[in-house]
């Protein structure tokens, strides 16, 4: 009964330390980032674990997939696992939490920030840096320059955003288009499975068609109209975040329209295919 005791009594210790560490170093508002993203980066680790355990295990044509195609199936486990935890984030910041609301006395949009919000982009440039990293480790087999552009670029205007405190309003608005990719993988899934003349390709093709409008050009819209109606506070900006806001999701709008454009092509011809 004593070595029991002193056992809980142990725990509890090892507990209250423990406890202790996380509080005062990794949840620390200087540490914040710095967690984060190493956080993200080993998160981004065991999603790729977990989703070659699972699909082992349960789906057939895992087996028959060539090493490259194997490593892009996970990796796209990690994208999808990604969006979802950003878009939540994002959909709560943006429209949900008070954080940047039209408040007058809470000061300027622009320079609002939170150690959630800290940290949940911090997460985010954890997984652009492990992505890019395989981008740039198996190039071009898991994607082209135009994917090793568009991660360089959003990993950057995150990470700037997430030091500096700026413009995280605009950084979680443009993260929402992340809701789009959990679609674009389940759309490679279907190909490489060979249901590329399912009815579920088509409502996925779909379905991506009505996200890809919503979150990646109607949003952009509502972000530019934003940032009119508040420019007296976002030309106080640091000159490099300034420019950040105007040229990231300039750059990313038209390659989403780019982009727009082909999913429009690509299901035109599968609804004529299904006829």
């Amino acid at each position: 009964m004593e070595v029991s005791t002193k056992t809980v009594m142990a725990i509890k210790s090892y507990q209250n330390q423990a406890g202790v560490l996380v509080k005062n170093y990794l949840l620390a508002d200087p540490f914040i980032p710095y967690t984060s993203i190493i956080g993200g980066i080993i998160l981004c680790k065991m999603v790729y674990d977990l989703t070659q355990l699972i699909s082992s295990f349960y789906i057939k044509t895992y087996a028959g997939l060539t090493k490259i195609q194997r490593i892009e199936w996970n990796s796209r486990g990690i994208s999808s696992i990604h969006a979802i935890f950003i878009t939540a984030l994002s959909l709560h910041f943006v429209f949900w939490s008070d954080l940047f609301s039209d408040q007058p006395h809470a000061g300027l949009v622009t320079f609002r920030s939170s150690p959630l919000s800290v940290f949940g982009l911090g997460v985010s440039v954890g997984y652009f840096c492990a992505d890019l990293g395989m981008l740039l480790w198996l190039y071009p087999s898991l994607g082209g320059m135009e994917y090793v552009f568009h991660h360089s670029l959003s990993g950057i205007a995150v990470a700037y955003s997430m030091f500096s405190g700026e413009g995280q309003l605009y950084t979680y608005m443009i993260l929402i288009s992340e809701i789009t990719t959990p679609e674009i993988n389940m759309r490679w899934y279907l190909d490489t499975a060979g249901m590329k003349r399912s009815s579920a390709y088509l409502i996925n093709g779909i379905v991506i068609f009505l996200s890809w409008l919503a979150a990646r050009i109607l949003l952009f819209g509502y972000m530019f109209y934003h940032v009119y109606l508040h420019y007296d506070q976002v030309i106080q900006m640091h000159t490099f975040g300034y420019l950040l806001v105007f040229v990231v999701p300039s750059v990313l709008a038209i390659m989403n329209l780019m982009w727009f454009g082909k999913i429009i092509k690509g299901l035109i011809k599968q609804l004529a295919k299904m006829q």
